[in-house]
């Protein structure tokens, strides 16, 4: 018998990658169970696990940078309850230093939606009853017909996981001028933002002709990050989303000045902030 709950949650997170560097993700996760019928009558009751599921991933992906283990040239360090890891990808040097619980490093090559399903399994075979015969986790993005981009950010003044300086989302745009929605402007955004950090000016520690750090401390320790400048995006703010969809109104309000500005920037899947001007 096979048990299934669909889109139970969805986690955001960024991931470091050999061509890419750090990209911002969001994916919805959905769930097989096979096993035999319990006394019950059922294979695992569903409020068993969807509690368990989601605080498993809740814990161990959301909000982390995934790191596959297997990189080529990854350097990684841990002790004391920090890592350190260093590589070079083709957007340049990614250097960070932070507290562990920031980081999942996935004992693969690469990451994509496979290679961490098959490694979550493997964690998570403990956690369920020994009737359950077989997990299979299912990761896939949100369907998006029009405009998006990927981004990764940290937030130092948040209270949750948020502030951890390397985790991203996968995420929506949408923009009026003059009531009337703009697929040029969308797709300009979606391609400058491609696989972007955004950085705040508040955050900046160094700078080189070539690379960025970024560094703060905040309620779950200290965090430094060094990118290539080229994969970063200043803001003069933090970069909540409610801050990035002023900032996407005002600078559009400046390409546009006799228009009248509607963004709706998302932050991940069904959430985020709508700013006018």
């Amino acid at each position: 018998m096979h048990l299934f709950v669909e889109q139970l949650t969805n986690v955001d997170f960024s991931y470091l990658d050999a061509q890419r560097g750090i990209v911002g993700e969001t994916w919805w996760a959905s769930a097989i169970l096979e096993g035999a019928l319990n006394d019950e009558s059922m294979v695992c009751d569903f409020g068993i696990v969807k509690k368990t599921l989601r605080n498993w991933l809740d814990t161990e992906l959301d909000h982390r940078l995934l790191v596959p283990a297997q990189l080529p040239g990854l350097t990684v360090n841990q002790h004391n309850g920090r890592i350190e890891l260093s590589v070079e990808t083709a957007r340049g040097r990614v250097s960070m230093n932070a507290p562990a619980q920031a980081v999942t490093l996935i004992d693969a090559e690469s990451i994509t939606a496979k290679s961490v399903a098959d490694w979550s399994v493997k964690q998570l075979t403990t956690y369920f009853p020994d009737s359950i015969d077989q997990l299979t986790l299912d990761f896939t993005p949100e369907a998006i017909s029009g405009a998006f981009y990927h981004y990764s950010h940290g937030l130092k003044k948040h209270s949750g996981n948020c502030q951890r300086i390397a985790h991203g989302h996968r995420s929506r745009i949408q923009i009026w001028l003059d009531g009337e929605r703009s697929d040029s402007e969308e797709e300009y955004w979606a391609d400058l933002w491609r696989d972007i950090y955004i950085g705040s000016t508040e955050d900046l520690k160094h700078e080189s002709d070539s690379d960025l750090t970024f560094a703060y401390t905040a309620e779950q320790g200290q965090f430094e990050l060094t990118l290539d400048r080229k994969h970063c995006y200043m803001m003069e703010t933090d970069s909540t989303v409610e801050l990035i969809a002023d900032h996407l109104a005002s600078a559009i309000k400046l390409r546009h000045p006799a228009s009248d500005v509607c963004v709706r920037a998302f932050e991940g899947v069904n959430k985020g902030a709508m700013v006018e001007r």
